[in-house]
């Protein structure tokens, strides 16, 4: 099955050279650009993609506030944010909005790949380059005391779900707990169902502004 992609971003130029990448994919398609947030908005309500690349910085509505729209109404699609800045601002706006990855437009073309295939499956992705900067964002917004527990997650699942906040992988939290990959996999996707959560992304943000976890703390329960 073909991934369809909306390119939102105000540069023509920048719009092709993301097209002429995903196009080279035999199992991607893109079926729009965009070259504000506004446009992008109405356009992907019009063709439903799976994936839309999302730039910040754009003319009459900005890339975080069109993503803001398009999530909160129905068939929304996977939003990976692009962009050339890699402030906290930013990245904590993006998570706030509720993107699903995070690139910078320097990464290259095989990452931009994986990211849109990773995104589409209902994964969320970070680039490396700024995962730590994310966690970083999150400890610099002032959040409420650290709950004793979250009533919805075993022990085991909030413990899952504290290893997930700190950008850990399955199999490291795997490697770490002693227990299978598959049993990992299990755990994060029950917290995500119990929690209503979409994606690990919303997990990393549940996690910090509900003060189960802050960078520099020791995590509570433990």
């Amino acid at each position: 099955m073909s991934i369809s992609v909306v390119i939102a971003d105000d540069q023509r130029m920048v719009r092709a050279g993301l097209r002429m990448v995903i196009e080279t994919e035999p199992d991607m398609t893109v079926v729009g650009e965009a070259g504000d947030g506004a446009e992008a908005v109405a356009l992907a309500r019009r063709v439903r993609p799976d994936v839309v690349l999302m730039d910040i910085a754009m003319p009459r509505q900005d890339g975080l506030s069109a993503t803001s729209t398009l999530l909160a109404g129905p068939h929304p699609p996977r939003i990976i944010v692009l962009t050339t800045f890699d402030t906290d601002e930013n990245l904590y706006r993006a998570l706030r909005a509720g993107a699903s990855g995070f690139l910078l437009k320097v990464s290259s073309p095989e990452h931009l790949i994986a990211a849109i295939r990773v995104v589409a499956g209902g994964e969320a992705l970070l680039d490396p380059a700024v995962t730590t900067r994310v966690i970083s964002a999150f400890t610099a917004q002032p959040g409420p005391r650290p709950p004793t527990e979250i009533p919805a997650l075993t022990p085991r699942e909030a413990e899952v779900l504290r290893l997930v906040a700190r950008g850990m992988s399955n199999a490291e939290i795997a490697a770490a707990l002693v227990v299978g990959e598959a049993t990992v996999k299990t755990h994060v996707a029950r917290v995500l169902m119990k929690l209503g959560l979409r994606d690990r992304v919303q997990a990393v943000v549940f996690a910090y502004e509900s003060g189960l976890i802050r960078a520099g703390f020791p995590d509570s329960g433990t």
